[in-house]
């Protein structure tokens, strides 16, 4: 789809520079990421349980045994490997309809089943919600017009389930969706290095297993946020299912706001993006 891009005035360059033009959103285009800007920097996950609560929610993270933290780190992995191989497998190659109704409803229900039955349940039900979740995500992906059978486009639904957590690395005043990419960007690069020439997404490359690690990290404190969320007495009158709810809208949310920004990294490239990208949250105080 062609459209015409108008053009600012550059800035002033240095003497003897000449300053490349700068590529100006269309007005469409403009209101398309201002609106990922609010997704993807907007309220975490703890944010929305306390609006559902009607009351602060803290320390979610913090509130499960170490013992139960550790067994939800390791589930998150695996549960991300799996997904990562029968997801994607079963999408149609056309369609443009995400289906995220569909999706969030086997989500939700698949999460309430094993939220009934404690943290045991994460390793049982946490792969088959992610995958879920991961195909969700594939279909907002293939209606931004992203090309699901490319290994790249792959790297990027997974990519999405890191946006939502911080890891205990992290500088939480540097953690916006743009440094969180650029922390992924080696990792991916070297995984996409592996995987040339196969034709598939290969699970057990090395560089992939190391990215998988990376984003389990941070998936991994969600996950915990939201077994956490139903052993509090406030969340557990509101009932697991609008717990789970909450965390699969949380992710499509993203996922919405992550393959918004590449597709208009494809039509004006990564720099002009960031720039407008970053004028967004800094006027909307992100």
């Amino acid at each position: 789809m062609s459209q015409e891009l108008r053009r600012q005035e550059p800035l002033p360059a240095p003497a003897g520079h000449a300053a490349p033009p700068e590529i100006a959103l269309s007005d469409e285009d403009r209101a398309a990421l201002r609106q990922a800007v609010l997704a993807l920097e907007g309220p975490s996950y703890v944010a929305r349980l306390s609006a559902l609560a009607g009351r602060p929610v803290e320390l979610l993270g913090q509130a499960l045994p170490q013992a139960a933290s550790d067994m939800i780190s390791k589930a998150t992995q695996a549960a991300l490997t799996r997904a990562l191989r029968y997801a994607l497998k079963t999408i149609p190659k056309e369609g443009r309809d995400p289906e995220t109704r569909v999706h969030k409803a086997l989500a939700v229900l698949s999460g309430a089943m094993g939220g009934a039955l404690g943290v045991s349940a994460v390793l049982v039900e946490l792969p088959v919600s992610t995958a879920i979740m991961l195909r969700s995500i594939a279909r907002i992906a293939q209606s931004e017009g992203e090309d699901l059978q490319d290994s790249e486009t792959a790297l990027a639904c997974l990519q999405v389930f890191a946006l939502g957590g911080h890891s205990g690395s992290d500088n939480l005043h540097e953690a916006g969706y743009f440094a969180v990419r650029a922390a992924m960007a080696k990792s991916v690069t070297r995984a996409l290095q592996q995987m040339a020439g196969r034709g598939v997404v290969d699970e057990s490359a090395s560089a992939l297993v190391r990215l998988l690690a990376q984003i389990g990290a941070r998936f991994g404190v969600v996950v915990s946020q939201k077994v956490a969320a139903q052993a509090v007495p406030v969340l557990g009158a509101i009932g697991g299912a609008a717990v789970n709810a909450a965390f699969v809208d949380h992710f499509q949310t993203l996922a919405r706001g992550h393959f918004t920004v590449r597709r208009l990294e494809r039509i004006y490239g990564k720099g002009t993006v960031q720039m407008a990208y970053d004028r967004i949250r800094a006027q909307e105080h992100l």
